[in-house]
């Protein structure tokens, strides 16, 4: 079973046509954000002139674009969940399909807490489906608005020219350059700083299942299912399990304090940093004021798309791990099914010998 089974069913069109919708609404807001651009520099520009005209004509240019990107805004989440929606109902239903299938969910061994089928099913599926929408229509996003306000930045920002050590510099699109300079470093400091982060929030997920495992442990000796079994040694698994769950939240914290001390500082120097390269254009009178806003507005943007993956690191590496979960789950009744034909039918208790836990 693979994503291909749903991407390339016969009744996939209707997916295909939503995801259409979804690029169209992806280009609609980028027009808008465009157009919201260009209405910042001229709001300030009326600003700088003092033109109550001009600033009542861009007031009420403002209302059609906010309605604008309001609604395709919305239309955007509709699509995006529908599409999560539908896929996540495809997957699951095939997860559970194979897994009840031929009793194999009475033979998948749980020697190994990491193998415990319920939290893939129920939350790995979902992180697995989820996400990847998410960074297509992202990606898409991004790439569009770098190519669009990369021509803003070149355009309005034009070209640096100053004296250094009595040397004459010129450096032509200087605001493209920088972007790109910046964007490149934030991004090297991201991936050095987050590439412990996928393993951590793999052994995390592990965790969090041996606690349900544990809880339900304690269930079933309640129940008389297990009665081998000491309740105090279920018990004194269960406050292991939480003890486990609690460590690991513990490390994951400090490693999202570690990426949040680069995006969040991202966030809030982008476009300072714009302003201030574009400053000395402004005080030497060759910006006008709405330029100089409409350029600091335009870097942000793309180095916003071209840091793209500092944004959106913590959750890659969540869906990764989520992949892999559910991966190693078909990969383990993959075995059992192998072995099913392989081996003449047997007891369960033949079978549940045989097959190894999740690596």
């Amino acid at each position: 079973m693979s994503a291909a089974g749903f991407w390339l069913s016969p009744a996939s069109w209707r997916i295909w046509l939503l995801c259409i919708l979804l690029v169209s609404v992806v280009i609609l807001q980028l027009y808008v954000q465009f157009r919201l651009n260009y209405w910042n520099r001229d709001f300030f520009n009326a600003l700088e002139s003092r033109s109550p005209a001009h600033l009542k004509a861009e007031a009420l240019l403002l209302i059609p674009l906010a309605g604008a990107s309001i609604l395709l805004a919305v239309t955007s989440v509709w699509g995006r969940m529908t599409v999560q929606r539908k896929w996540r109902e495809w997957i699951t239903t095939h997860l559970i399909d194979y897994w009840i299938d031929d009793g194999r969910y009475t033979r998948l061994t749980i020697e190994d807490e990491q193998t415990i089928p319920e939290y893939r099913i129920a939350t790995d599926a979902r992180i697995a489906t989820d996400a990847p929408v998410d960074f297509a229509l992202g990606l898409v996003s991004s790439l569009l608005t770098a190519i669009i306000f990369l021509q803003v930045l070149w355009t309005t920002g034009g070209d640096a020219d100053f004296k250094l050590f009595d040397h004459q510099i010129w450096i032509p699109g200087y605001l493209v350059g920088s972007v790109i300079i910046y964007s490149g470093g934030v991004t090297m400091v991201m991936m050095l700083i987050g590439a412990p982060l996928t393993r951590i929030i793999q052994i995390k997920n592990q965790t969090e299942a041996e606690l349900i495992n544990a809880a339900n442990l304690l269930r079933d000796l309640g129940e008389g299912l297990v009665p081998e079994l000491k309740e105090s040694d279920v018990e004194r698994g269960l406050r292991g399990a939480l003890q486990n769950v609690l460590t690991q939240w513990r490390f994951l914290c400090w490693q999202l304090m570690q990426t949040t001390l680069v995006s969040h500082g991202n966030t809030l120097l982008a476009p300072i940093i714009g302003f201030v390269l574009c400053a000395p254009k402004f005080l030497a009178g060759t910006m006008t004021l709405g330029e100089l806003t409409q350029a600091a507005a335009a870097f942000t943007l793309v180095q916003s798309s071209f840091n793209w993956l500092v944004d959106n690191y913590s959750r890659l590496a969540d869906w990764v791990s989520s992949l892999e979960r559910v991966g190693g789950l078909l990969l383990s009744l993959d075995r059992l099914n192998g072995q099913t034909r392989s081996v003449a039918p047997a007891k369960p208790e033949a079978s549940v010998a045989a097959i190894k836990p999740l690596p």
